[in-house]
């Protein structure tokens, strides 16, 4: 059923940049039929970024065997695997320049190990041309395949990220299959198999939850060993999705940050406009220390 858009506050408005790197980048992307979860999930941070000349690219194609209410992108069955992907994420990531690349994809519950080839492939092949480049991952749970994570550990990317989105009373609620406790139980492992690999998770508020349910869920991250949170306001990218229960204020971010680091996170990014790849160039050396 669509819900009303509600008016966002101020501290939400973001500024249209769409200056050369943002069309160059635009371009190059088309070029390579490659798709970036900046476009597909309607990220607010896309012409700052892009600016920058820092993207996350999103593999897999672009149609996820989910649904969830929050997200924006497109949902179906899948009809392809493109093996030729990594080696054009890697072309991209060479032609920008990239310090620090972020992989993320679609989930692929179709696909028996839910894709996790095409991830480790990814990481090789950026390796390859960019040897001193960072190689972030932002996986979805694989539907519990302890298997798949190896194979995504075991090709050594530079951080482990899952998200674990919301509370765990929302949690049913807001995601699609991915549930509460299968994402603790990742994160957790993650860090089991590989403890080297700094994990991190990042929670959308604004979705219903109380104050006291998002500190929950932070000691809960922590305990399973993440390592950087991030910490970002919900939007509503359509009339279709879930509406937003509650605008968090700039100030309130700032406590939760405070909270997370008092928690022992490495690194805690918080803010109305923070999404999970958001800065994340700057919190490889946090989560180095």
């Amino acid at each position: 059923m669509a819900t009303e858009m509600q008016r966002k506050p101020e501290w939400l408005k973001t500024k249209l940049n769409t200056d050369d790197n943002y069309k160059e980048i635009k371009s190059m992307m088309r070029s390579k039929t490659l798709h970036t979860v900046c476009e597909e999930a309607k990220c607010p941070n896309i012409y700052e970024c892009w600016a920058n000349r820092t993207a996350t690219f999103m593999i897999l194609g672009d149609t996820c065997t989910r649904a969830c209410r929050f997200c924006a992108v497109n949902s179906g069955m899948p009809t392809e695997l493109d093996w030729q992907e990594p080696e054009r994420v890697a072309e991209a990531a060479e032609q920008m320049g990239l310090k620090h690349c972020v992989i993320t994809s679609v989930a692929r519950d179709d696909l028996v190990d839910g894709g996790a080839a095409i991830f480790a492939a990814s990481i090789h092949a950026v390796r390859s041309r960019l040897p001193l480049c960072g190689v972030e991952v932002l996986i979805p749970d694989f539907m519990g395949n302890e298997l798949a994570l190896q194979k995504v550990l075991d090709a050594k990317p530079d951080i482990l990220n899952h998200n674990i989105e919301t509370v765990e009373r929302l949690s049913d609620k807001v995601r699609s299959k991915a549930k509460y406790s299968r994402t603790l139980a990742l994160l957790k492992r993650s860090k089991e198999l590989a403890p080297q690999i700094p994990t991190k998770s990042s929670i959308m508020i604004g979705v219903g939850e109380t104050w006291d349910e998002i500190l929950a869920t932070l000691q809960d991250l922590r305990k399973v060993g993440v390592d950087i949170v991030t910490i970002g306001q919900y939007l509503q990218p359509t009339k279709k999705h879930l509406s937003v229960a509650h605008f968090y204020t700039p100030e309130q971010f700032a406590m939760l940050k405070d909270e997370g680091l008092k928690l022992g996170f490495r690194h805690v990014e918080s803010g109305p406009l923070v999404r999970s790849s958001y800065h994340a160039h700057e919190q490889v050396k946090s989560a180095a220390k």
